[in-house]
């Protein structure tokens, strides 16, 4: 009788285990979806720096008043460009957003909201990265809804769309998603 050697019963054992990781891995709902931590969690602190005349948002202000979004930005990101025709209407429809300028240069910020218009109620800058580490930030632009809480409702990755505005954050603004 041939004696059970073990080794040979590894390379189908790993087989096994790389399919099933595979399967689960594809088989998620939506597999461009970036998940994060923070949905239904408090959000986290909002440390930035003043970038204009008027102070940079706090945690209280995440923690009072109605839904509102937080924005992260920067003048070099491409993306960012393209969303800020939505972000202005959405402000102009009375939505606050809190604006986080991430690893910028402070007159560069200032420039592209010269240049764009400012559709942000309170912003702050975030110059080292931290702010946007301690929420998760994959990338720039990223948006979170915040509930009157400050419990974060919605990540979004990426820059908003029209699509994505009436898909996503104007459902999570109005408690419908």
């Amino acid at each position: 009788m041939a004696k059970f050697n073990p080794v040979v019963a590894i390379p189908p054992a790993i087989f096994i285990a790389l399919g099933a990781f595979f399967f689960f891995g594809l088989s998620r709902e939506n597999p461009d979806e970036l998940p994060s931590v923070l949905i239904e969690k408090q959000a986290p602190a909002l440390k930035v720096t003043a970038l204009r005349d008027d102070a940079p948002p706090t945690d209280g202000d995440l923690r009072t008043g109605d839904v509102k979004l937080v924005n992260f930005w920067a003048s070099w990101c491409a993306p960012c460009r393209a969303e800020h025709p939505i972000l202005t209407e959405m402000a102009e429809a009375g939505i606050p957003i809190f604006g986080i300028n991430y690893k910028d240069k402070p007159a560069n910020a200032l420039g592209f909201l010269d240049e764009l218009g400012d559709p942000f109620a309170k912003i702050g800058a975030d110059e080292s990265g931290r702010v946007g580490i301690e929420w998760g930030l994959y990338g720039v632009p990223e948006t979170f809804v915040i509930d009157a809480n400050g419990t974060v409702l919605l990540r979004h990755p990426g820059p908003i769309t029209k699509t994505i505005l009436q898909e996503k954050i104007l459902p999570a603004i109005n408690g419908t998603n």
